[in-house]
């Protein structure tokens, strides 16, 4: 079965901090000597030529700089030097002003509003997020398909549908999932939980999707309609794999030989040949078959032990 993308979620800003470049305000650098003591202002005015102000280069990234007391400043990221911590929770941060911005989560600050809806924002990257949502603005393209997204997030849960990866697994089974919210949902299932009832006959289900999709027996509605023939499906991930058969998309490959498959049970059954599983078994004789339709076959037809 296959799965809708999930839908992005922002984290909430009150729980993750984000510093935002424009938020941080640095000092003015403070001018040194030719001995690389600080001066003040009045003896920068008047020795001005004194003060060491040209171009300084990090060994570390080649970045650079024109004060000296600028370079020395941006060495603590390499270093992880955090000379700031927070008094509420002991984090350690490596500028005055990311402390500042930092604060804020625990003052419950909210500093930028929204001039379209106005919501409230700890941080300005927040903000700026936040109104691509008026705008509908959506800078981020799929390279695979060119679909866009508002937020890097999705468009990074979108690229596991072209990957086909499957990192998230059940410890309850051998079934893997694309994204963590599946997983979650698939987890119910082995609880014995089914909170969800059919009005029509009152069967119960643990996943209200599947209530319903099961509710269209009753209905007769099938909402997902096929554009190229008409044909009609239940859901839509049902109407995505019909699709198929007029694209000739063959998304799911044999890594035995190469072949391709429109399904992946279609797959599955198939590596069968490769791997010499034979997972039906006749109950009356114990011979093996790769398909369930040769078992039926067997029994009805050739099984010396079956009831005829």
């Amino acid at each position: 079965m296959e799965f809708e993308e999930e839908p992005c979620r922002i984290k909430d800003e009150e729980t993750e901090e984000q510093t935002d470049p424009m938020d941080v305000k640095f000092p003015r650098p403070p001018f040194t000597n030719e001995d690389g003591k600080i001066i003040s202002e009045t003896e920068e005015k008047t020795a001005g030529k004194t003060a060491v102000k040209g171009s300084f280069t990090c060994s570390e990234c080649g970045k650079s700089f024109t004060y000296k007391s600028a370079l020395k400043t941006h060495m603590m990221i390499h270093t992880g030097e955090k000379l700031f911590t927070c008094s509420q929770c002991g984090k350690s941060l490596t500028y005055k002003s990311t402390l500042k911005t930092h604060m804020r989560i625990h003052t419950g600050e909210k500093p930028f509003t929204c001039s379209q809806c106005g919501k409230r924002f700890t941080f300005k990257s927040t903000l700026k997020t936040h109104m691509r949502i008026h705008t509908g603005e959506k800078p981020f393209t799929c390279s695979q398909c060119g679909k866009c997204f508002t937020y890097k997030a999705s468009l990074n849960e979108h690229l596991r549908h072209h990957s086909g990866v499957k990192s998230f697994s059940c410890d309850q089974c051998e079934k893997t999932f694309v994204f963590s919210s599946n997983l979650r949902e698939h987890l119910k299932v082995h609880t014995g939980l089914k909170p969800h009832v059919c009005t029509f006959c009152g069967k119960r289900f643990s996943l209200l999707k599947y209530l319903k999709e099961h509710e269209s027996i009753h209905t007769g509605v099938r909402p997902h309609v096929c554009f190229d023939c008409g044909k009609s499906y239940i859901t839509s991930s049902a109407l995505k794999t019909h699709q198929r058969t007029h694209t000739g998309e063959k998304p799911y490959t044999c890594s035995h030989c190469g072949r391709c498959f429109a399904r992946s049970d279609y797959l599955k059954v198939h590596e069968r040949v490769h791997t010499g599983e034979k997972p039906h078994q006749c109950s009356s004789c114990g011979k093996s078959f790769v398909h369930l339709s040769s078992l039926q076959i067997h029994k009805k037809n050739h099984c010396p032990e079956f009831p005829k």
